[in-house]
């Protein structure tokens, strides 16, 4: 009896680069984290969960779930306490939370969609559209 080869499910192409993003997604108001993550980013750190949790979320009551603390941003109002304000990058890239992970969850990311139109008539590849607030 012979094997069948399975075939080789290829992944579909990304239609986005991050690496040309300021972080939009990084500076999302509610960024929810499970005891999941919040477990992974102790580990992460070398903390307790509870030190982990108070250090790094906060419990929001109207959404009901815990989300990562904010930081002041030099583009946008506030971002991730994770971003990188100068290389626009995630500082705890493994042990980023699931939503992170999961984000855009399509092979297209519509702010970066944006971000190229914009660019493009803007005709600066640096142009990056203030968030105000």
């Amino acid at each position: 009896m012979t094997k069948k080869e399975l075939p080789v499910l290829k992944s579909p192409r990304l239609k986005y680069d991050c690496a040309k993003c300021p972080g939009y997604c990084c500076t999302y108001d509610w960024i929810k984290v499970t005891k999941t993550d919040i477990k992974r980013l102790a580990k992460h750190h070398g903390l307790t969960y509870e030190a982990a949790e108070k250090k790094f979320t906060r419990f929001e009551k109207d959404y009901g779930h815990h989300v990562l603390r904010h930081k002041k941003d030099t583009i946008f109002k506030s971002s991730c306490r994770f971003l990188d304000t100068e290389k626009r990058r995630c500082t705890v890239y493994e042990a980023r939370p699931a939503l992170c992970r999961k984000h855009p969850e399509e092979n297209r990311c519509g702010y970066y969609d944006f971000l190229t139109w914009e660019r493009k008539h803007q005709d600066d590849e640096e142009f990056i559209p203030m968030r105000l607030g």
